[in-house]
């Protein structure tokens, strides 16, 4: 089968069994082209509880088929590729993160979205990198803990001055790999582009960025502006999905090693055969208690109120 075979039998699919396609950004273009929705994680997190359809299939990581089921409780919701994680999501475990809470009770927990629903759980309100700043600044708490990257974090208390927001040592181990000195050679080679980067790198890096933001955010800028070369410093899939949208642009790599391999482990054959099995036993399904969703999705609602 050729990869428009393919194509053509997951549409068929997904109309014959109700089926609604999530796919993160970071997605391979075959498969974000037969999706319903795609978008960074704040995106997929708000249409996620519109869904009407009675199938949900993501195309990401667990934790955002988490986050979808958490908003469509009465939804079926299936991950394309059961081992797609989330190194970031599970670096901190819920009793630390409660003791630490019970240290300081006035000091707010902000959880960034990359994290497991049992975390979400003792947290007080849930950010994406396209939405932190805004909720942060909205937030009525003064003193803020801000997990688990603390790159973001220091990028959101950088954007937020008048806030105490403590940081703790974690974050995404691929956009964090990006040094400075690839950074000073990216401007080197490239002195015309205009750099992009995702508030995951190093402050050293964002810091020298001509825009830092979400994968949205980075989509948008390179939209819009009037330049015609661009740095993209976030999985590489966005510059090649920049490539297709903008021809007439140049998009380069600001670092061959900002490849995330758990996004590039779903494959549209994934996707075929979880549109398969949806409905005959088949399929990745995501299961939570009520109560495992009542608890996590409060700081998920949190977020987009104060994100909307």
């Amino acid at each position: 089968m050729t990869i428009k075979d393919i194509q053509e039998e997951i549409l068929k699919l997904k109309k014959e069994k109700d089926i609604c396609i999530l796919a993160h950004s970071y997605q391979a273009k075959e498969i974000i082209e037969i999706a319903d929705i795609t978008g960074d994680s704040y995106k997929l997190s708000v249409e996620a509880a519109k869904v009407s359809s009675k199938n949900i299939l993501m195309c990401g990581v667990h934790f955002m088929a988490e986050t979808a089921k958490m908003l469509s409780p009465g939804k079926n919701v299936y991950l394309a590729n059961p081992e797609a994680g989330c190194p970031m999501a599970e670096q901190m475990e819920p009793d630390m993160i409660r003791a630490l809470k019970d240290m300081e009770p006035d000091r707010k927990i902000v959880c960034y979205i990359n994290t497991t629903a049992a975390l979400k759980a003792v947290c007080d309100v849930c950010v994406t990198s396209s939405s932190a700043v805004k909720i942060v600044k909205n937030m009525d708490a003064h003193k803020i803990l801000f997990i688990p990257d603390c790159n973001l974090g220091a990028f959101v208390a950088e954007s937020c001055p008048d806030k105490d927001i403590k940081l703790l040592q974690g974050g995404c181990p691929v956009h964090a790999s990006v040094t400075e000195e690839e950074m000073d050679a990216a401007k080197s080679a490239h002195p015309n582009a205009k750099i992009l980067v995702h508030p995951e790198c190093i402050p050293a890096v964002t810091k020298k960025a001509d825009y830092a933001g979400s994968t949205s955010g980075i989509m948008e800028y390179a939209a819009n502006s009037d330049a015609e070369e661009f740095v993209i410093g976030t999985e590489i899939s966005i510059a090649e999905h920049l490539q297709y949208r903008f021809p007439e642009k140049k998009f380069y790599i600001l670092s061959k090693k900002i490849i995330c391999p758990n996004m590039k482990m779903t494959t549209l054959v994934d996707v075929y055969n979880s549109c398969k099995g949806i409905g005959c036993g088949g399929g990745y399904e995501i299961v939570m208690s009520d109560e495992e969703i009542s608890a996590a999705v409060s700081c998920i609602n949190e977020m987009i109120r104060l994100g909307g």
